[in-house]
């Protein structure tokens, strides 16, 4: 039996999302101090919906720190779940803060409240541009990491909020149309729902220890059989452990007179290049199973 290994380091994405928990959590406060500045109901549930961001940037940030913790004998694995967790965390956040936005327009369409549009004007074209800056710190590790990706969302949402504020603002300003607030908030809403809920999916599966999107067991299982002296492989699994971080076990039965060491190794080098899996338990055997597991 063998096993290989191969880590990622989480230090770029720690310091993005320290730079974007500060960035936010700063922003938060003007759009607190604005809103009762100029009795902006808008500008008060935007920094409401800042603040569990902030919340759920913390965790992100909380969940790559402990994954940078070393495996013991109690966490053989490390801490790399923590990331899972955090995303999983965030994905629900998200999804409240969705149906908060909506029912809040819904609110809005009955009644909707005045506003002073040159002020939040001003206010939200600040927070776009931290919001870009954000986004761009962010972007970057959003594809390799589900945790950042989760941080990355709540950003882009953000964005998306004080575009909608802009225009908004903008349309009451000029033409004191006030259900254009509550009419942006809807489309803000349900840009986010199917977002959210796609990063809600992967990171059950993941918990759930599905097989990876991005990896084909079948493919894999036919890539194993074509290596010289493999006869069969069974009880094939592949898991993450985190994003872009996979585990595969898998029983080889060799042919008559295989060398044991050189189909490992093979095994080995297979799943690990065109496959990415970075930890590989492969347990040889030289007959085959009478039962065979998928």
């Amino acid at each position: 039996m063998g096993q290989g290994h191969a880590h990622a380091t989480g230090g770029g994405r720690k310091r993005r999302l320290t730079v974007v928990l500060g960035l936010t959590g700063a922003f938060m406060f003007v759009e607190v101090i604005g809103g009762l500045a100029t009795h902006s109901l808008a500008l008060l549930a935007d920094a409401g919906h800042m603040l569990t961001d902030v919340a759920g940037l913390a965790m992100a940030l909380i969940a790559t720190r402990f994954a940078e913790q070393p495996a013991t004998s109690e966490r053989t694995y490390g801490y790399h779940r923590v990331e899972v967790l955090a995303a999983l965390a965030n994905a629900v956040l998200l999804v409240g803060i969705a149906f908060y936005i909506l029912f809040e327009a819904y609110q809005r369409f009955q009644n909707p409240p005045a506003i002073n549009g040159v002020p939040v004007l001003l206010i939200a074209g600040v927070g776009l541009v931290i919001n870009v800056v954000s986004a761009r710190a962010l972007h970057g590790g959003a594809g390799s990491s589900l945790n950042v990706r989760a941080a990355y969302l709540e950003v882009l949402s953000d964005m998306l909020g004080s575009i909608g504020v802009i225009i908004a603002a903008t349309v009451i300003h000029f033409t004191h149309w006030y259900y254009a607030d509550p009419l942006i908030s809807v489309a803000i809403g349900l840009f986010i729902l199917p977002r959210t809920w796609g990063l809600l999916k992967e990171a059950v599966g993941v918990l759930l220890e599905g097989t990876p999107a991005s990896i084909s067991l079948d493919a894999l299982r036919e890539s194993v059989l074509a290596i010289p002296g493999v006869a069969e492989a069974h009880d094939l699994h592949v898991w993450s452990l985190t994003s872009n971080m996979h585990a595969m076990s898998v029983h080889a039965s060799l042919k008559e007179g295989a060398d044991h060491e050189s189909v490992r190794v093979a095994i080995e080098r297979l799943v690990t290049s065109e496959f990415g899996i970075g930890h590989v338990t492969v347990q040889l055997e030289t007959e085959a199973c009478e039962e065979s597991h998928p």
